[in-house]
């Protein structure tokens, strides 16, 4: 199924910004399945994902707002979940449909859950990436360590590189996947160069105070809707501890574990993407 490229414009205090995302499959088709990316990523990190499910849905892969080919927000403090949300429920009143399947990577996930614990919730199934109500503060310290930083690079041999090393815990890729990631993570710069394809300013809240723990189990059992939740065997962002006990409380979660990733599984590889679609498409 052939990939498109739309728009839809999203409301911050600072005014309309510009939020794109991919979609593949059939515009009417009855099942629509959007995926979110993580914090620093953008919404092509699914295309092998959506080429798997488009022929049962129409797949619909948001860049959140200042990645990808959206618009970076004039004011980087109006980065966060209350603007990602408000953006999401943009995209869902242009598609037009009643409900939803989410398929939530890191940061992704955490916006699915979020608008999943709502009560009148449009979200039917929810596949969360490697995320959960309880994120560790040394996982956080580890991103920090690169999100907000603005690097040049010479070419894109030169992005694929630090790709390699910062999304190491992706587990073992095809040479062509990190090239992909490479094209699609490169932002073109006016002498020839490349930046990547976010807003440094993303980073803003990762300084703007003391890093800790992050709980929220109480929004966790507010989930009602089926849940399959994604774990590299070697997360530093989701504990096992942490994954364990979203199988046992709230939505009694769906748990796959996947060895030798860490954070987190590409879903770019035949296992992830057949675990996802079995889920995804199941009767009930």
């Amino acid at each position: 199924m052939p990939m498109s490229e739309h728009s839809v414009l999203g409301l911050s205090p600072a005014g309309f910004h510009r939020i794109a995302y991919t979609r593949w499959g059939r515009p009417d088709a009855a099942r629509t399945v959007v995926c979110v990316h993580g914090l620093t990523r953008n919404g092509r990190d699914f295309d092998a994902l959506a080429l798997r499910l488009a022929d049962a849905a129409r797949v619909v892969c948001p860049d959140v707002v200042g990645r990808g080919r959206s618009d970076w927000l004039s004011n980087p403090d109006l980065y966060g979940y209350p603007q990602y949300l408000a953006d999401m429920n943009a995209l869902l009143a242009r598609l037009d449909v009643e409900t939803v399947d989410w398929v939530g990577t890191s940061m992704g996930g955490l916006i699915g859950m979020m608008l999943a614990a709502q009560p009148n919730s449009p979200i039917r199934r929810l596949v969360l990436n490697d995320v959960g109500p309880f994120v560790t503060r040394a996982g956080l310290e580890r991103i920090a360590d690169y999100v907000g930083k603005d690097p040049v690079f010479e070419d894109l041999a030169a992005v694929e590189s630090y790709l390699r090393f910062v999304l190491m815990g992706f587990g073992t890729l095809a040479d062509e996947q990190w090239r992909h990631m490479a094209r699609t993570s490169a932002r073109p710069l006016p002498d020839g160069r490349y930046g990547l394809a976010y807003d440094p300013g993303i980073g803003r809240a990762f300084t703007a105070q003391p890093l800790a723990d992050v709980d929220l189990w109480p929004l966790w059992d507010r989930v009602r809707c089926p849940v399959l939740v994604l774990r590299g065997a070697d997360s530093d962002i989701l504990s096992a501890d942490a994954a364990a006990e979203m199988a046992r409380r709230g939505p009694a979660a769906r748990l796959v574990e996947f060895p030798h990733v860490g954070h987190a599984p590409s879903l770019m590889v035949d296992d992830q993407i057949a675990v996802v679609r079995d889920f995804l498409l199941e009767e009930g």
